[in-house]
């Protein structure tokens, strides 16, 4: 069975339309239709019913699903651990968001490398969404998020649960508010204190983005308190003590099965390790 249409039958089921599908693949919907025609004369079942708000799976294509995926992982295990190099006993892909990336992903590589340097260790930076899709399709081990969708067969592990401060500028004084994007739980908890900290002056969707902005022009907002710390201990940033504090859980999220393996294991113990030792 042809690995590219098997993916592309599952970004098909991701999206709920084939021109999503070609978009995300970065080929053309003639292709997406022509490759789901084989599939299904393959299979002899019908996968799809087309319509004009996009296409939903037939009960043939709901059954298939599941093996799609199983035939994606398998097909990426068998590809990651071919490409092993010598003196290496295996591979462990580990993917964060933009803002676990730093310190919590970089010490759990160098985690790696010290306590268990045999097993290589591909890591990459992404949206969840991104990194949740990649989760499916085997391309990666374990993820690093703060809202992780629940998947069936795969484990959302808590990691921490940090804290979203109050800071402000000690160099630049302003009272401009800058509001940060952490996601649908913190504008939930944000919006019962927003009477509080007042309007925003300015909109930001990435925290160090927000922070780099309240460092060179002033200003106050939230972000998490592990990437404050240095900033407040060097003399850059204050808390407002007296302002609300929010609750940020992180998690990890790896297949079930994928966690029999020996590698991941490891990687998993490691990382356990490291958040302890904080």
């Amino acid at each position: 069975m042809d690995i590219d249409r098997v993916r592309t039958f599952l970004e098909i089921v991701q999206t709920g339309s084939f021109l999503r599908a070609a978009e995300r693949l970065h080929v053309t919907q003639t292709t997406v239709s022509a490759r789901i025609r084989t599939l299904e004369e393959d299979l002899g079942r019908k996968l799809f019913v087309r319509n004009r708000n996009g296409a939903r799976l037939t009960a043939a294509g709901a059954e298939f699903e599941r093996f799609a995926q199983m035939f994606v992982q398998v097909w990426e295990r068998a590809r990651q651990q071919l490409a092993v190099p010598p003196g290496r006993n295996g591979v462990v892909s580990i993917g964060a968001e933009l803002s676990l990336w730093n310190p919590l992903l970089v010490d759990w590589m160098a985690g790696m490398k010290e306590r268990d340097p045999r097993v290589l260790v591909r890591a990459r930076v992404g949206m969840p969404e991104t990194l949740v899709d990649d989760l499916r399709t085997g391309t990666l081990d374990v993820a690093l998020v703060y809202a992780p969708q629940l998947i069936p067969d795969f484990k959302v592990e808590l990691l921490m649960e940090e804290q979203l401060v109050l800071v402000r500028s000690v160099q630049n004084a302003s009272d401009d508010y800058v509001y940060v994007d952490w996601g649908p739980a913190f504008a939930a908890q944000h919006g019962t204190h927003a009477p509080i900290l007042g309007d925003p002056a300015i909109f930001a969707s990435f925290g160090p983005l927000g922070l780099s902005y309240i460092l060179r022009a002033g200003g106050n907002g939230y972000f998490r308190l592990g990437m404050v710390t240095p900033l407040i201990e060097a003399g850059r940033l204050e808390l407002v003590e007296d302002a609300p504090r929010f609750t940020y859980p992180a998690y990890a999220v790896y297949a079930e099965e994928a966690a029999q393996r020996p590698e991941i294991a490891s990687a998993l113990k490691i990382l356990q390790e490291i958040l302890k030792a904080k």
